[in-house]
């Protein structure tokens, strides 16, 4: 079979562009480091809803490299049986075997690695028949929930407390993102994507284009954090954040305290430099008990430039996340999207008074928490403030 146009990307290139997006490169930038254009990145991120494929594991994969392709072809010229090209490639004969079986276009001789690599590769992309689509019963009961606001994640968690004896009836959270997200899966409504808090029909990368963070000076990361704030155990640990208003040119501090929950909002009138935020951010922390101003837990954006400050002012021990790791503050993530509900992005948030920020505080900290035995955070803080005052 005569392979027409032009060949496709090869899937090294497309793994290189996909290692980029998860490290946090825009589109843009992940093309140009993978050297495709971005167009067709564009393409590859469009088709996959924003949805980065799984990283392949450390060391030598299940399928056979370009390389190994190469290696093939070179002893198939040179005459080497099959079992040699194996044991050089430290793989098994059979795999050999069906390589060459599979992927030659007359016989062992007429085996090319280039025309292989693109046979084996178009084979990799047939459909596969997506979870949701082959169980009517678990679509259903996923889809209805969409319809009622549940995240993926509570639909994925609710299926193994009421459905406990059939394992059939488990989808992880990932799953749904991605039925939701990726063209041509099939299995649920793209318009679902509308009962999900972000509103979005594509994932988008966090980081925005052209973003450059240089690295603050002397930071003390999150494994040296104490092990009392990874286990919740000991209360006066927080997670801060900011969420940002249309352009950027906006913003509001988020802290929220990592065993009770509680948040507290910071008002930025002075702009989101590095002495503006320090700040508004200090008396709020220094105003805390003692018992209360164990460690704070931020990320590495240049608005805490002046966090030995801050560290000094506020008598805070102050650890930073790992580049690209959201997910080391879960609780302030979490915090952060319930917040849009209030603050939605694009809109200027320099319009909300101090008064108004106290009230919304005090709705996310009235609201009953599964995690808190469905307490409220309020209540939570006012009974840990309590015990310590007895």
């Amino acid at each position: 079979m005569a392979l027409r146009g032009r060949p496709p990307v090869p899937r090294v290139v497309r793994a290189r562009f996909w290692d980029g997006v998860r490290s946090g490169l825009s589109v843009r930038e992940a093309a140009e480091a993978a050297g495709v254009h971005h167009s067709q990145a564009k393409v590859w991120f469009r088709q996959a809803g924003g949805v980065a494929p799984a990283a392949p594991r450390a060391g030598r994969g299940r399928y056979l490299s370009m390389a190994e392709r190469e290696e093939i072809a070179v002893g198939l010229a040179a005459g080497l049986s099959f079992r040699e090209i194996a044991r050089r490639l430290g793989r098994p004969a059979s795999t050999v075997s069906r390589e060459i079986a599979r992927n030659s276009t007359r016989g062992r001789y007429r085996y090319r690695a280039v025309a292989a690599q693109v046979r084996a590769e178009d084979r990799a992309q047939r459909p596969k028949p997506a979870k949701l689509a082959g169980n009517g019963e678990l679509h259903r009961w996923v889809q209805a929930k969409l319809k009622e606001d549940w995240s993926p994640e509570q639909i994925s968690a609710r299926l193994v407390i009421d459905f406990p004896d059939r394992p059939e009836m488990r989808v992880s959270h990932e799953t749904i993102y991605r039925a939701l997200y990726i063209q041509g899966r099939g299995a649920l409504r793209r318009e679902l994507t509308a009962h999900l808090r972000t509103g979005r029909a594509l994932r988008k990368p966090r980081r925005t284009e052209g973003e450059r963070r240089g690295k603050i000076p002397d930071m003390v990361l999150i494994a040296d954090r104490p092990a009392e704030a990874d286990d919740r155990a000991v209360p006066g640990h927080w997670e801060g954040d900011q969420i940002a208003g249309r352009a950027g040119k906006s913003q509001i501090g988020t802290l929220v305290e990592r065993k009770t929950r509680y948040t507290m909002l910071v008002p930025m009138p002075g702009g989101k430099g590095a002495a503006a935020f320090a700040a508004a951010v200090i008396p709020v922390i220094a105003d805390l008990p003692d018992s209360l101003r164990r460690s704070l837990t931020w990320d590495q954006g240049k608005e805490m430039a002046l966090h030995k400050q801050i560290k000094v002012a506020a008598d805070i021990d102050i650890y930073f996340c790992d580049p690209h790791s959201p997910w080391q503050r879960p609780t302030n993530e979490n915090t952060n999207g319930l917040l849009r509900q209030y603050f939605p992005k694009g809109t200027d948030l320099s319009v909300h008074s101090p008064q108004r920020l106290r009230e919304v505080a005090g709705q996310l900290n009235g609201r009953p928490r599964k995690v808190l035995g469905w307490k409220t955070p309020a209540e939570a803080m006012a009974e840990l403030l309590d015990s310590q005052a007895g």
